[in-house]
């Protein structure tokens, strides 16, 4: 008879991989770690009976998609908003990652596009993150929208995500997704392009996956229903002393405003098969991105997410959290664009996952106010039963895609 172990988070209690990548099905969708509301559906990533995940069955369903024909969709959208008046006709958010350089170049110099850049900035710019940034302003030639938030309020809604969701990265994220409708709606710019179609890592989103349907994602109703960093807007203006006037620049627009609006919202990953590889490789040579100068801890690459110094931190909770790190996120990706085998995934995961971020891990914890001794305890107590146990005084995961868990 199997034991039964406490879940937290939503996850399912029982642990289940991927047969064609190394993912878990106890990868949270994209909706759990953004939503603003206490009352989020939790849902995860889901594994069919055939043992394949969400994300592998989109990267199949690829295989079989008229590109060409996707492109002619994408070119009548654009026709039908192309501006020859000298006005922006539609915004690309991004911080000049290997992406957001790859969708802003194609888009203005392929296919002939005004775009306006915007940019809400890392919590803790790298260096050459930084450099990245300005080269693709600079080198690529865009102009730029850079929204400075509020950096006292930044670092408490930092530290509040960390204490209360062991969520290093919400407030930037919120503020990240709730940027681009607002200033879509003060500049009248009908249409906002991300890149990856979110379903490619097995996320909910539209069938179509070409516009916004959901405004509600993008927008609130009433601001006392809205959470930031585990803590409703209400108790932080009562009990932390912040003014809603600070806070409205990480909150989403106004439903209705939005609702007004004839926004559209569009991923070029729908329309153009998107490999962040050659996305890469295409940043370099046109806007001059530059790769981390060392490997990124906790995995084996240097190009993906490299921006901000708490990114790291970042996918160092989501490996305590749900058993997921940094080298599984990346190794999934590539398994599913054949760039590597199962089994070279899986000894990535064996390698990598997990190894703790002490590069920045000072610097952040000095900028937000926390003691790295708080920080280490909540991890351990954001641990799930369910995927950890401790051996020989040291936490293991009872199940990993090597099947070496303490418990496999």
């Amino acid at each position: 008879m199997n034991k039964k172990f406490e879940t937290k988070y939503g996850l399912p209690e029982k642990v289940v991989f991927c047969n064609r990548c190394v993912i878990s099905n106890q990868r949270p969708a994209s909706a759990v770690e953004f939503k603003h509301t206490r009352d989020s559906k939790k849902t995860t990533m889901n594994i069919d009976r055939d043992g394949i995940c969400d994300a592998c069955r989109v990267a199949e369903q690829k295989e079989k998609i008229d590109w060409k024909k996707r492109e002619e969709e994408l070119l009548r959208l654009l026709d039908s908003h192309r501006r020859k008046d000298g006005h922006y006709d539609c915004i690309v958010p991004g911080s000049g990652g290997k992406d957001s350089a790859f969708q802003a170049h194609v888009l203005k110099y392929k296919y002939g596009m005004h775009p306006l850049t915007i940019t809400w900035p890392p919590i803790l710019y790298t260096d050459y993150g930084y450099r990245n940034f300005r080269n693709w302003i600079e080198v690529g030639g865009f102009d730029n929208i850079t929204f400075n938030q509020n950096g006292r309020v930044m670092k408490l809604l930092t530290r509040l995500s960390i204490e209360n969701l062991l969520h290093p990265f919400q407030t930037f994220m919120l503020g990240q997704k709730n940027l681009a409708p607002k200033i879509a709606a003060k500049f009248g710019i009908p249409l906002i392009f991300y890149g990856e179609n979110e379903a490619e890592y097995g996320n909910p989103i539209a069938d179509n996956a070409t516009s916004l349907r959901d405004k509600s994602y993008y927008s609130m109703k009433n601001v006392d229903e809205v959470y930031l960093g585990g803590v409703s807007v209400r108790e932080l203006i009562d009990r932390y002393q912040v003014d809603l006037g600070d806070l409205m620049t990480f909150l989403p627009a106004d439903h209705q405003e939005l609702e007004r609006s004839n926004i559209e919202v569009h991923y070029l990953g729908y329309y153009l098969r998107w490999t962040p590889q050659e996305s890469y490789y295409y940043a370099v040579e046109h806007t001059g991105f530059q790769a981390r100068p060392f490997r990124t801890q906790g995995t084996y690459s240097k190009y993906n997410s490299i921006d901000d110094k708490i990114d790291d931190l970042h996918y160092y909770t989501t490996f305590i959290k749900f058993g997921i790190g940094r080298a599984t996120y990346d190794a999934s990706q590539e398994i599913r664009n054949r760039h590597i085998t199962r089994e070279e995934g899986a000894a990535l995961v064996k390698r990598f996952d997990g190894e703790f971020p002490d590069r920045y891990f000072n610097e952040i914890m000095d900028y937000i106010g926390m003691q790295p001794e708080q920080f280490h305890k909540l991890c351990d107590q954001g641990r799930s039963p369910h995927l950890w146990t401790r051996v020989n005084d040291e936490w293991m995961l009872r199940h990993t895609v090597n099947k070496d868990g303490a418990d496999d």
